[in-house]
């Protein structure tokens, strides 16, 4: 006999909606080829075994399309969390009050990721008078002139900046993309402390994504995010405790500062941005431009723990502060920190912490941790 008794024809078709939601249309159908025989037909047709192969096989096509299905579910809503967690965004600061001017005020606040060349800044030439401006570099490359003189911005540097004064900073014509955080004070106290920095460290500086100035400059930011800065006093405070640490770094004060070389800088905040997605060591490898060798053993020795444990502490210090401050459930939360299993997740999280993320979240007789230091 020549020639399929029966054939299955499956047909996926996957369309891409809006909010990056994909939609699955699946269509199945069963095809039995002419048989002339009709004493071969029905013995088929009454054949166990037949019956049992189109039954089994229509089981197996059933599972792939679950499977399939659900992984389909998985990227919708981790591409849904990625739009509702979108980092870019930036926030300006009215509050009234004489006591900003007189001491130090938040004026703007953001996040930016710039890929376009009409990006370009004149600080002759802007409106806002009486502002300083500090700006770290998080990916990519931009440029800052001043005096005359191009410096550029990549990973790790910052500028600061009065506003009116002469500089321009900008996209330059060779860079894909340059993404940025960046506060903007005013105030007389504002003011005394970006000259005495700028006597004691320039006005181009490098700082590890681990200081103690950018993690608290990437608080600042999240409460921002989070709609907690509500008056002008608290604007004050925050803005306050900025200058005093930008006054600790210049002074050598507090944790000591290591200059981290670039390629680690590099790889760190890509870390630091990319904690939420499914990232691992080749990633970061990829973010220094190091081989995976030079780059692990440098990787070490400058913060004394591997990559991929500064990777999970990023994502368990992420953890616990959605634990403490959310109901989300533990697989919701997982998803958040780059989990793509919820019970992996909490196996990671006990190994680590010491107790499940649900006896975390409801811990009432121990004493609560925020934050995390794995070696």
């Amino acid at each position: 006999m020549k020639g399929n008794i029966a054939t299955v024809l499956v047909k996926l078709h996957m369309d891409r909606q809006s909010h990056g939601i994909y939609t699955l249309s699946i269509q199945t159908k069963v095809v039995c080829n002419p048989i002339h025989d009709a004493a071969l037909l029905n013995k088929l047709q009454s054949s166990p075994f037949f019956n049992g192969m189109i039954l089994y096989l229509l089981l197996v096509i059933a599972i792939f399309i679950i499977r399939f299905a659900n992984k389909l579910r998985e990227l919708g809503e981790s591409l849904v969390l990625e739009h509702v967690g979108k980092k870019h965004e930036s926030f300006g600061f009215r509050f009234q009050g004489d006591h900003q001017n007189e001491i130090v005020g938040i004026h703007t606040l953001g996040w930016e990721n710039v890929k376009s060349t009409d990006y370009h800044w004149d600080g002759i030439t802007r409106r806002e008078v009486g502002k300083y401006v500090f700006q770290y570099t998080l990916s990519g490359r931009g440029m800052i002139e001043m005096d005359g003189k191009l410096y550029p911005l990549t990973s790790g540097k910052a500028f600061l900046v009065a506003l009116p004064s002469r500089h321009r900073y900008f996209l330059p014509n060779d860079s894909e993309h340059w993404e940025f955080i960046y506060i903007t004070l005013y105030g007389k106290e504002a003011e005394k402390a970006f000259r005495f920095i700028h006597e004691e460290k320039g006005r181009v500086i490098n700082f590890p994504p681990e200081s103690e100035l950018i993690q608290l400059l990437l608080s600042i930011y999240q409460k921002a995010v989070d709609k907690d800065i509500t008056d002008a006093f608290q604007a004050s405070a925050l803005s306050y405790a900025f200058m005093m640490e930008l006054y600790r770094f210049a002074r050598n004060l507090g944790a000591p500062v290591q200059q981290w070389p670039e390629q680690i800088v590099k790889a760190a905040l890509f870390a630091q941005n990319h904690y939420d997605k499914p990232i691992g060591l080749d990633d970061l490898v990829e973010a220094s431009g190091l081989s995976k060798y030079h780059f692990t053993r440098l990787f070490h020795k400058t913060t004394s723990m591997t990559p991929l444990n500064y990777l999970t502490k990023i994502r368990l210090d992420k953890a616990m502060g959605w634990l403490r401050s959310s109901d989300k459930s533990i697989q919701e939360i997982a998803r958040l920190v780059g989990y793509s299993n919820g019970n992996y997740f909490s196996k990671v999280f006990h190994k680590r912490i010491g107790m499940s993320p649900g006896q975390f979240r409801e811990s009432k007789y121990t004493v609560p941790v925020d934050h995390i230091v794995v070696d």
